[in-house]
């Protein structure tokens, strides 16, 4: 960290290509600050960095990032926000993100997801539809974009659709270094967005009924995450929910049984998401990964609830979830009980630990 901030501080006033130079190291710090829990100090490098980002690409980035921690925080927001808030525009020499149909993209995309979060679908089909799906391949740095109008699709009911998609998500990263894509920071670098793809997928098979595909891909998203955050990192606890939900799934279509299974991993993943007590007073509302929590203890519950010997356990659970869940497009119960695909679905988005 204090190597980036010297490099920064000695390029600061520069000759040709020092702007860029600078950015690409605040883009780096913010990053690694999140990377080391420290979300609140890289929010304010963000902010910084809107503040002399020597371009539209720079400040989209920024604020693409900064957007990023404000959803996985859980703050309120609306999706009329922009990248130009809070900017002085009179100092940037570039032409307006506006006028560039691939930055547009990677705003409008956030944009959706932040009504997706709000439950306001009808206004994510406006951002999203259309024009998106030229830049739903993954060019001109939009995966990160394209994996949130995968998960639009995915939300909708449009499988089909969503599975392209995220298909091509994945093939790009395939292709393509991640590591030389230095313009996004935080929660939607490219390895983020990667693993994101990943895991949406494995939950879109899932909800398809294709089991096998669905658990392998989900078992490389869990070690992905494993590999880039460590084995007791929240990224890790939110895919664990995402697995466990598959066994839920397959055992239903089966018609069998995995409660030890699902059991085994709803209780690592709350041990990982650090999950309060369910007898802590007020916790229930001020939680980090409320949503995820309140998910995989809504489903942890119903597992308890249908052993006579647990029920009393199985009750407080569910109240907990309840109290806690705060997902504006789906209830509880709705997001528990997924069907067919013409049903509303929910979406678990690894980059912010939300459900969509």
């Amino acid at each position: 960290m204090r190597i980036l901030e010297q490099g920064a501080s000695n390029l600061q006033g520069g000759g040709e290509g020092s702007a860029e130079a600078v950015g690409l190291l605040m883009l780096a710090m913010s990053t690694l600050l999140y990377r080391s829990g420290r979300r609140q100090d890289a929010v304010e490098k963000l902010k910084a960095t809107q503040q002399v980002a020597p371009s539209a690409v720079f400040r989209v980035a920024a604020w693409e990032a900064l957007m990023g921690l404000h959803m996985e925080a859980g703050q309120e927001m609306s999706y009329l926000i922009s990248p130009n808030d809070s900017v002085d525009l009179s100092i940037k020499y570039d032409s307006k993100w506006s006028d560039q149909d691939h930055l547009k993209f990677r705003v409008n995309a956030v944009r959706g997801l932040v009504t997706l979060l709000n439950g306001e679908t009808e206004s994510a089909a406006q951002l999203f539809d259309g024009w998106c799906r030229d830049f739903s391949r993954g060019e001109n740095q939009t995966e990160n974009a394209a994996v949130s109008y995968g998960e639009y699709l995915h939300c909708v009911g449009d499988f089909q659709m969503a599975a392209q998609v995220y298909e091509k998500i994945l093939e790009a990263f395939c292709m393509d270094d991640m590591s030389g894509n230095l313009l996004a920071a935080g929660n939607m670098v490219p390895e983020e967005a990667s693993l994101g793809a990943t895991c949406s997928y494995g939950q879109l098979l899932s909800h398809s009924g294709k089991f096998a595909e669905a658990e392998d891909y989900l078992t490389r998203a869990l070690q992905k995450a494993e590999e880039q955050f460590g084995a007791n990192h929240p990224k890790v606890g939110i895919i664990l929910t995402c697995v466990a939900r598959m066994y839920k799934l397959k055992a239903k279509s089966e018609g069998s049984t995995s409660i030890m299974v699902q059991e085994g991993l709803y209780r690592k993943a709350l041990e990982v998401l650090k999950a309060p007590a369910i007898n802590s007073e007020g916790t229930s509302k001020q939680v980090d990964w409320r949503d995820i929590i309140s998910l995989a203890r809504g489903e942890y519950a119903e597992l308890l609830l249908i052993q006579s010997n647990r029920k009393a356990e199985g009750e407080r659970m569910k109240q907990w979830a309840e109290d806690a869940w705060r997902n504006r497009r789906l209830t509880l119960a709705q997001a528990l009980e997924f069907s067919e695909p013409s049903k509303p679905t929910v979406v678990v988005d690894t980059r912010i630990g939300r459900v969509v």
